[in-house]
């Protein structure tokens, strides 16, 4: 495996009073795609916000490569090459497909890198080429997602965080979202994932943590999490 890119070491993190996330560690090793699962209000969206610097750390640390980013603001955070493409998409519905993913690139002018990435991005969305004139409002849920992965990689981030991108999706669209992102794997793109479909991000991921009530209380190979009796009849019943 290779080197930590991502590290956290203890990490609490609370919203007022109540404590969400309580005493992680985690490790993401640069080229692999690492799944967080766990029921709803597990902690899992909130270990991304801190990790994008959405929400700060009560205590514990965050280290990207090598360097601490705890207390970091979340445009320096995305600066350093980290990215998150949100729950629920959370794009600007009355802007054009275009607009929107020229937004994930805004501190690069105008030019050929920010041509080349356009079409590297439409190269892997092939069906947002049709509709860049569109606003990103009127899509289905299956094109919302891709504008919000498209954007994230318009970054070209050196960590990518999903939070739920199957999410309301209809399952032919799961399985086009999942085969991308195991296209985005095969070219070694270092991923956080975040997905309520147990199963199909086991199948994705090199290593799992499993999360209750804000901390981990399994974790390993993707492999033997999913195969593991205990761990299916517990946290992952519908595999």
């Amino acid at each position: 495996m290779s080197a930590p890119l991502l590290e956290l070491s203890g990490l609490e993190l609370a919203y007022g009073h109540t404590l969400a996330v309580k005493g992680v560690d985690l490790v993401v090793a640069g080229g692999s795609v690492v799944c967080l699962i766990g029921a709803n209000g597990a902690g899992k969206t909130t270990i991304l916000r801190g990790i994008s610097g959405l929400l700060r750390p009560r205590a514990g640390a965050i280290r990207f490569e090598g360097r601490e980013i705890s207390h970091k603001a979340p445009h320096r955070v995305a600066a350093a090459g980290i990215v998150q493409v949100p729950e629920g998409r959370q794009l600007f519905a009355s802007l054009s497909v275009a607009e929107n993913l020229r937004l994930g690139a805004f501190l690069l002018p105008e030019g050929a890198e920010l041509s080349r990435r356009r079409e590297a991005v439409l190269e892997r969305f092939p069906r947002l080429r049709d509709r860049l004139g569109q606003a990103a409002g009127l899509l289905s849920g299956g094109e919302q997602q891709m504008v919000a992965m498209g954007r994230a990689l318009m970054a070209e981030p050196r960590l990518l965080l999903l939070d739920e991108p199957s999410m309301g999706l209809a399952p032919m669209l799961v399985e086009e979202i999942f085969a991308i992102i195991a296209d985005l794997k095969r070219e070694g793109r270092t991923i956080l994932l975040v997905e309520q479909n147990a199963e199909a991000a086991l199948e994705i991921a090199d290593h799992a943590y499993v999360l209750e009530s804000g901390r981990v209380v399994l974790s390993g190979p993707a492999t033997d999490i999913a195969h593991d009796p205990a761990v299916v009849a517990a946290y992952l019943g519908s595999l």
